[in-house]
């Protein structure tokens, strides 16, 4: 069997377990709050006129403050969870998309995102596919349909980062997804050896591996609304910042090369350009008491003191990494009083740092004052009408 076969079969079949069924609630959680917390973002409004999927995707990843998939270096929640809503389904078809989602991920490799693809979109399309047609009701041979239906909408690239563009493509790819599986439905033929075709001309290699939990490795949940090559490097400023007197003079940045892959803005001066840029990193995380939404607005990365330390870091990256958590970063600051230095293997948030229950309930919080009382007891049913109301269509962009 292909690619597509093998991960049809296993979507069809596949039974969550407890483990799995917290894992989806936390990402139905997860996406729907920081969806809602960008309700007033110029993205809200280009978008209201996109299909249902392609709407709420793009919404809740504007703000970069969705979970990532590290080990494939994928949002997958912002995909998947869109995509199980506009087609009426629930947990266990969520769980099924994520878990192709993540394997293909792992399939595309490093070098595939290191080459300058956005995998959250190259991956997403025909996991969304898996995950809207199961939620459809559709058997293997249908699922691997699906997925070879889209895999022409099986793009997007990184140099649309710091752009409505990232957001948006993340939108496409949900969409392509629920599209692939209503033709799926429909009847129409594809042949799933299209998947490994692409997966060849992309840069995939291997065969998918169907054991473990739904989805290996679980999910990175960002404690700060930004690219998640940041969350490492300001959580390790943060440790001593309260320890820096005057005026800092320099801050040099040690990580290997590919953990910094997403940062492609040196000297950004909007909001967007400033959650995709190692220098704003290390200014943000100085300069604010919690980098939230206001530190990511064009005002703020426009500040005076926050364009002078954007100026004043240098990066110093060793060669190799293969994922965003590879290594450590180590933190040198030259201020008045000295210098001082700080390091850290994994960020808060990260998959064997996982957020606890008053962390998770201070993220939704952070998203909007009334956002933990709209989600209490959520569920997709719910959820879904929280998103409909929220962000009504408006005209029609099909």
């Amino acid at each position: 069997m292909g690619t597509a076969e093998i991960l049809a079969g296993w979507a069809h079949e596949h039974t969550p377990d407890a483990a799995d069924l917290r894992l989806a609630q936390r990402s139905l959680l997860d996406t729907t709050a920081v969806a809602l917390a960008a309700r007033e973002h110029p993205v809200a409004g280009l978008a209201a006129g996109l299909p249902d999927a392609a709407r709420w995707a793009a919404v809740g990843h504007v703000l970069d403050f969705d979970d990532l998939h590290v080990d494939s270096t994928t949002h997958i929640s912002v995909v998947i969870v869109p995509a199980v809503l506009a087609a009426g389904g629930g947990a266990a078809d969520y769980l099924a998309g994520a878990g192709v989602m993540a394997r293909l991920g792992v399939l595309l490799g490093w070098a595939h995102y290191s080459a300058g693809w956005h995998a959250t979109c190259t991956a997403g399309a025909p996991a969304a596919a898996v995950a809207a047609g199961r939620a459809m009701g559709l058997g293997p041979e249908r699922l691997a349909a699906a997925m070879a239906l889209a895999v022409p909408a099986a793009g997007g690239v990184q140099q649309a980062f710091g752009t409505h563009g990232k957001s948006l493509q993340v939108g496409f790819a949900a969409q392509a997804g629920v599209r692939a599986a209503l033709l799926a439905r429909a009847g129409a033929s594809a042949d799933p050896a299209a998947l490994d075709a692409w997966l060849r001309l992309v840069g995939g290699s291997g065969a998918p591996d169907t054991g473990g939990p739904a989805v290996p490795g679980g999910l990175a949940i960002k404690v700060f609304p930004c690219c998640y090559a940041m969350q490492r490097p300001i959580a390790a400023l943060r440790q001593i910042k309260d320890r820096i007197s005057g005026e800092v003079r320099r801050i040099t940045v040690r990580t290997p090369v590919g953990t910094a892959q997403p940062l492609i803005h040196d000297r950004p001066r909007t909001g967007l350009q400033g959650k995709f840029s190692m220098e704003y990193a290390a200014a943000t995380a100085l300069l604010d008491d919690y980098p939230d939404f206001a530190a990511f607005t064009d005002e703020a990365v426009q500040r005076t003191a926050a364009q002078q330390l954007v100026h004043r870091v240098g990066t110093d990256y060793s060669p190799g990494a293969d994922g965003l958590l590879d290594g450590r970063v180590e933190i040198e600051v030259e201020h008045d009083g000295g210098t001082l230095r700080t390091e850290l293997d994994l960020p808060p948030g990260a998959p064997a740092r996982p957020p606890d229950e008053h962390e998770m309930a201070a993220k939704l919080a952070a998203c909007g004052p009334d956002v933990p009382a709209a989600l209490s007891g959520a569920s997709w049913e719910s959820a879904r009408e929280l998103l409909r109301t929220a962000f009504r269509r408006e005209g029609v962009i099909d």
